[in-house]
């Protein structure tokens, strides 16, 4: 949570080697440039280095978007639709199988379904497609989906629904792997007209605080982050980094913190805003590691900044997100994939081992609090000694 401004303040570099950076210091530095920012990005690369070695991952997926309609009007999403929208559409059983198919084909391990925040609370239209097909809500549907994909298809299914209750993750727990919900920003300007969150009640601070505490409370391994460049202050992005951190202290389930860059989309309220550098980027990479220490997986999605491989590797990620061979990037559609080979150099370049990954972290394989009962078997029939996939092959 943010610290108070009556809290003392650190001198510019303080606590760098002390593999937990002091929230004082990380202000002070969420500026940095030059010698200073050479010095933040080594010390978050050695950190890394500590607590992940040498090994950068990856995760296999098809990407499932189950639907485009979403009660919230986010003013950088291309992804949302409204009901009239030629684009406009909401996945059937077949359709959802037929791409399930191709990732298996693929090689791929993980179903990523992905869908705007509850369209039935905004849209009779979609409250009726879902009642005629016997479904009281989006939820319930996209549960049924996951466990249809994971029956029919063997891939693991990871749902990032947006805001979920309590009851709504006992419900999606037994079919998924993991689940995800950006944190985004905890900036309440954010929410104000005009501004990235205006008319987007999912997005409200709190809203995002609970479900990632809920998803704690039902031990759920999940994954989070930052987007950062919609508005917010470097400082806001520390404070939402330090929420983070506290609740994954408090329930060890946070398998994943991911910063994002926005990127300006023609379609968008957000069309002509300036998007934030790979320098920019790189030092929040860095301040998040050196926030959140050595054992916590940071990702940087490659295909929003692909001539920036290195120097996210350089400033602490240790993971590349889910890449797929099958699905483009339905959030970022102009912005395709990198193929894995080219991953795979970059990476060995920089002195790193490539290595497939589940979308359950290596380190939550082996915690049964944080496996499904019913994706055990599964599960083990696909990793190695180290959580991570075996015999893993470059197909792409």
């Amino acid at each position: 949570m943010p610290v108070p401004l009556s809290a003392p303040r650190r001198g510019l570099l303080d606590g760098l080697g002390a593999g937990r950076l002091d929230a004082w210091a990380a202000y002070d530095l969420a500026d940095a440039t030059g010698s200073d920012l050479a010095r933040l990005m080594a010390a978050a690369g050695e950190l890394r280095d500590a607590g992940k070695g040498r090994t950068v991952t990856y995760s296999r997926k098809v990407f499932i978007p189950l639907t485009n309609l979403c009660r919230d009007s986010c003013g950088y999403c291309t992804f949302a639709k409204h009901p009239n929208d030629p684009g406009a559409r909401t996945m059937t059983p077949p359709q959802v199988l037929a791409v399930a198919r191709a990732g298996a084909a693929a090689g791929c391990k993980e179903a990523l379904f992905s869908l705007g925040d509850k369209p039935e609370l905004r849209y009779g239209s979609h409250r009726a497609w879902l009642a005629e097909r016997g479904y009281p809500s989006t939820i319930a549907y996209l549960r049924d989906m996951c466990a249809l994909v994971l029956a029919e298809t063997g891939l693991l299914p990871h749902a990032n629904p947006g805001a979920l209750s309590g009851e709504e993750i006992r419900l999606l727990r037994p079919v998924n792997l993991s689940m995800g919900m950006m944190l985004e920003s905890l900036s309440e300007r954010l929410l104000e007209a005009g501004q990235a969150h205006a008319g987007c009640p999912d997005k409200a601070p709190a809203v995002r605080l609970g479900t990632i505490e809920d998803a704690g409370r039902e031990r759920v391994a999940f994954t989070t982050g930052i987007l950062i460049g919609i508005g917010e202050t470097p400082r806001e992005r520390i404070d939402a980094l330090l929420a983070i951190r506290e609740l994954h202290e408090r329930y060890g389930h946070v398998q994943e913190v991911i910063i994002q860059n926005f990127r300006a989309k023609a379609d968008t309220r957000f069309r002509s805003r300036g998007e934030p550098g790979a320098v920019e980027m790189a030092r929040t990479i860095a301040l998040a590691r050196l926030l959140l220490g050595p054992e916590m997986n940071i990702q940087a999605p490659p295909n929003l900044t692909p001539d920036a491989y290195q120097f996210y590797l350089l400033a602490g990620i240790n993971d590349w997100g889910g890449v797929s061979p099958v699905t483009h990037d339905f959030i970022n559609p102009e912005k395709p994939w990198p193929q894995i080979v080219e991953l795979r150099q970059a990476s060995e370049e920089a002195g790193f081992e490539l290595r497939e990954r589940l979308a359950l972290y290596p380190e939550y394989v082996r915690r049964a609090e944080f496996l499904p009962e019913g994706l055990r078997g599964r599960v083990d029939s696909l990793v190695d000694d180290r959580g991570l996939v075996r015999g893993e092959a470059e197909r792409w």
